[in-house]
């Protein structure tokens, strides 16, 4: 039986399943990519492939609920959120429409002073292999798809095994909107098929988002076949909370830092720092929001927490838990689920002999630190194997601008949290990957800069 079957982790609902592709197919597949990038990509300019692109945002604004509702059906996303990462969606593809020729425009190199002049012209680089994550199945793809496939590139792309009716309805799409065959191949391929075809001297690189795990294993094969990679990895971003005028206001964005997407996103604050002042205030209300999260239906319209992924996921996130109290964490709220249903839960008196303070919690759970001070506060914030994002909330702007420039992370958000967009770069350092997606970075990852040296 496929291993691509669609399970609705709200009901157990098992729905259709896919066949995973042959390897003849997986072959016929890049054949297909490859021809395609060699007379599609040479024959057409950016604002032709431009012009594609935002007919594919097009499409998803006006396919907008039914495509939220898939994805609420494969891993059980509240419909609300699924519609607002569909609208996410069509905004990243007109983005890149609009922006690309500005971004991919001949660069004159102002800084030669020789004969005649030289600049730098941006070009695909080939077939790409893209591999993508269940929590958030548009977004993830647009990110990498969009920028890319108006470069000029032509992609494969190979989602997660419990989300293929999202994976078609986007192959649907593209082909709807006009892209030949070839340019964007959907493939329900298993790992060993494609770590054959990253080794495949058609297949110019990788993108994957995903667990640490699978991401080494892509960048071992990439690196042994000289593949560019960009990875987007695990986080377990700080919440520093050093001062505030508004103790409710801190509280609410912690809590939608913390719960986004069911807790279930790589860049969700899971690691409340608060300095030693505020924190007994700060615990109590945070603990009493938390604990009062309920999970809920996916499809009514003002749920906010629904059940996990799948029960594969809830089973790790409760191994975690009692990990973690095993090693002296206190609980507060109740740890106990109900198959895919857990709700919100807060760990305080986590040390650093503790697993936990080290790992990534999927789901509602969130760990609360007190901090003496500044000083103290980034030194947890830092006491991480990972830096993607992090969240600062301070009243100070000298203190902002102190402490965002040593927190160790891709990303770092003052004041404010759910602010990402289209144009701002998204990535990491340290264990949570390299490469940047959205904004400018976004086009520049797979591209060749050529020099053009012109004498006269």
């Amino acid at each position: 039986m496929s291993k691509y079957v669609v399970t609705n982790p709200a009901t157990g609902e098992t729905g259709q399943s896919y066949p995973q592709i042959s390897d003849a197919g997986m072959l016929e597949a890049l054949a297909s990519a490859h021809d395609t990038y060699k007379t599609w990509t040479k024959t057409t300019t950016v604002a032709q492939r431009a012009a594609l692109i935002e007919k594919v945002a097009g499409l998803h604004r006006t396919k907008r609920q039914e495509l939220a509702e898939i994805i609420v059906r494969e891993m059980g996303k509240p419909i609300g959120q699924a519609l607002g990462e569909v609208d996410f969606t069509a905004d990243i593809y007109s983005f890149y429409a609009t922006n690309a020729e500005r971004f991919l425009a001949d660069e004159q190199i102002v800084e030669f002073a020789g004969e005649g002049e030289a600049f730098i012209r941006r070009s695909a680089l080939g077939v790409l292999i893209g591999i993508m994550p269940w929590n958030f199945p548009y977004y993830q793809v647009a990110r990498f798809a969009g920028p890319n496939l108006i470069l000029g590139n032509t992609i494969l792309l190979k989602h997660a095994a419990q989300c293929p009716e999202s994976a078609e309805a986007m192959h649907n799409i593209f082909s709807e909107a006009g892209f030949p065959v070839g340019a964007y191949v959907n493939v329900y391929a298993d790992s060993a098929q494609i770590a054959t075809a990253i080794a495949d001297p058609r297949v110019q690189g990788v993108s994957l988002t995903g667990s640490e795990r699978a991401g080494a294993a892509v960048a071992e094969v990439a690196g042994r076949n000289l593949k560019k990679v960009v990875l987007e990895l695990g986080g377990n971003d700080p919440f520093i909370l050093l001062s505030t005028d508004n103790m409710d206001e801190a509280v609410d964005a912690a809590i939608a830092a913390r719960n986004d997407n069911n807790g279930q996103a790589c860049n969700a604050g899971k690691r409340m720092i608060v300095i030693e002042a505020l924190y007994e205030e700060f615990l109590e209300k945070f603990t009493a929001k938390m604990v009062g999260l309920k999970v809920e239906d996916p499809m009514k319209e003002d749920t906010y927490l629904s059940p996990l992924s799948s029960t594969s996921a809830a089973d790790g996130l409760a191994d975690q838990l009692a990990k973690a109290v095993a090693h002296g964490a206190k609980v507060h709220g109740s740890s106990e689920r109900n198959g895919t249903h857990f709700g919100g839960v807060v760990l305080t008196g986590v040390t650093a002999e503790n697993p936990a303070h080290y790992e990534e919690f999927f789901g509602p759970v969130a760990m609360v630190y007190s901090a003496k001070d500044e000083a103290e506060a980034i030194e947890i914030a830092n006491d991480t194997p990972f830096g993607l994002g992090s969240y600062l909330f301070s009243t100070d702007k000298a203190q902002v601008a102190r402490v965002a420039d040593q927190i160790e992370a891709g990303m770092v958000y003052v004041n404010g949290v759910g602010l990402d967009s289209p144009e701002l770069p998204f990535g990491g350092v340290k264990r949570s990957g390299f490469g940047r997606e959205l904004g400018r970075f976004g086009i520049e990852e797979f591209v060749n800069r050529k020099l053009i040296r012109i004498l006269k």
